[in-house]
């Protein structure tokens, strides 16, 4: 990836959890960062790129149909420990900001991170002799605990580019090794995953070797990219410091009087449930709809394949007729490709890999355009108010956006325990009755498509701040 300004997107368009609004745009030239710092701080996306990505599109399947979990008590131990975390970031986000230990308040938080959530993932597709609600106790437990240490690193680190450099040029290089090394994370954890848990389904009895492999294999991803991370950052300096407000509570009531930010982070909450459906239910689509569980490697490259080819596509249509303008193109792409999935079990596979590919293509402007009025909107804030709260709005964009990605699961769970669906241990596999594969279908396909409808009332009632609200000193 080239470093070059105008080889990335805006930086308004980069800006991430915990990132001031381009308000400082006008601010000269800071000394720009080496390069190691800013690839460095980049391969942290393989890290939270991958633990994103990876339990939210196999975990429930691997309850339901390895571990033989009810699906309703599947779906409580793959939600209650990522509904944590909007409990856990600002705790974690408050103790980041009153620590001055030696190496810089940030940086010891992504150590501890590094070193602990790598074997926990591991443990939690150790697969022990356990099956049904047992089995859900412990990965429940085991997740919780990496969905601690997860936030322990992440938080932190969304915060770190607005600490390293003042100058919003320099931050958007910063990102844009950000933005790329998560485009990486999510396709290759997102594809190879699910390969390498389903590699040894005939030969393995129990179906549970080639997830234990699995395990391991993404927690040395998780363990290179967030040590990268800790370790190339070590030359960054500190010349800036945002703090967040200490509470879920207190953010709240801060974002109480900011109808923009108010409705755009609504918009996104439904998407982002929508998106959080679409993951869950892959890997049941894939099983059952198009008829091969190793499908799924194949819908998923549709889905995140276009992620990075298209995105500058998006970013130029934002540029011409606005962001706005752009976002609902996106929504109704998206809206357009979940419906048609549906029609999948009558036409066969071929319309659901296409409609899997127009979602994907929808998905690379949902997850860049939110983010650019998400910074025009705090930059328009801090003119108004002439205070810095963006990590304030940020954090709780972030609890809002982990929240729905959680529920999706949880949602299609109750969708298959709803219409009949019948877990069962790998090495005793069970058929399904039509209620649940009509199930399967719809909550893939219907569900997500009308949430994506339910967020264009939102959008529709989001109002784009003026240009020079967000340029102004």
């Amino acid at each position: 990836m080239s470093d070059a300004p105008d080889a990335l997107p805006s930086a308004a368009a980069l800006a991430g959890p915990g990132e001031p609004a381009a308000v400082s745009g006008r601010r000269g030239p800071a000394a720009p960062l080496p390069r190691s710092v800013r690839i460095g701080y980049g391969l942290g996306s393989l890290g939270t790129g991958t633990f994103g990505t990876v339990p939210g599109l196999i975990l429930l399947y691997y309850l339901t149909n390895v571990l033989a979990v009810p699906a309703v008590v599947a779906g409580a131990a793959v939600f209650l420990p990522k509904a944590w975390d909007v409990l856990i970031n600002p705790l974690v986000g408050a103790a980041a900001d009153r620590s001055r230990v030696q190496g810089g308040s940030r940086r010891p938080f992504l150590l501890a991170g590094a070193v602990t959530l790598p074997p926990l993932f591991a443990l939690v597709f150790a697969a022990p002799p356990l099956r049904g609600t047992a089995a859900a106790v412990y990965v429940g437990v085991l997740f919780l605990l990496a969905a601690t240490a997860y936030a322990v690193f992440q938080v932190p680190y969304v915060t770190m580019p607005a600490e390293m450099t003042e100058d919003a040029a320099e931050r958007g290089r910063v990102l844009g090794w950000r933005v790329a090394f998560l485009g990486v994370a999510i396709l290759l954890s997102g594809a190879l995953a699910p390969a390498i848990a389903h590699a040894d389904a005939g030969r393995d009895a129990g179906g549970t070797a080639g997830y234990r492999l699995m395990g391991v294999l993404v927690a040395l991803l998780l363990a290179a990219g967030m040590l990268g991370a800790w370790h190339f950052t070590r030359r960054a300096p500190q010349v800036a410091r945002s703090e967040a407000e200490p509470s879920l509570r207190a953010q709240l009531a801060a974002a109480r009087d900011n109808e923009p930010f108010r409705y755009l982070v609504g918009m996104w909450t439904l998407q982002a449930l929508a998106i959080g459906v679409m993951l869950a239910g892959v890997q049941y689509f894939a099983t059952y709809t198009v008829g091969s569980a190793s499908a799924v490697t194949a819908l998923f490259v549709c889905m995140i394949g276009p992620l990075v080819l298209v995105m500058p596509v998006w970013n130029r249509l934002a540029r011409a007729r606005g962001t706005k303008y752009a976002q609902w193109c996106a929504s109704l792409l998206f809206t357009a490709g979940a419906a048609a999935l549906f029609l999948t079990p009558w036409t066969g596979p071929a319309l659901g890999y296409g409609a899997v590919a127009a979602v994907g293509i929808a998905y690379a402007g949902l997850q860049l355009l939110p983010l650019t009025m998400l910074a025009d909107t705090l930059a328009a804030d801090a003119v108004r108010t002439g205070h810095r709260r963006a990590a304030t709005f940020t954090g709780l964009w972030t609890a809002a956006e982990t929240l729905a990605f959680a529920l999706g699961a949880g949602v299609f769970a109750l969708v298959l325990a709803a219409t009949g669906f019948r877990s069962s241990d790998a090495s005793r596999p069970v058929g399904q009755p039509d209620t649940a594969l009509a199930g399967i279908t719809v909550g893939m396909s219907l569900l997500p498509a009308l949430l994506a409808v339910a967020s264009l009332w939102l959008l529709h009632r989001y109002r784009e701040e003026p240009p020079e609200a967000a340029t102004t000193d």
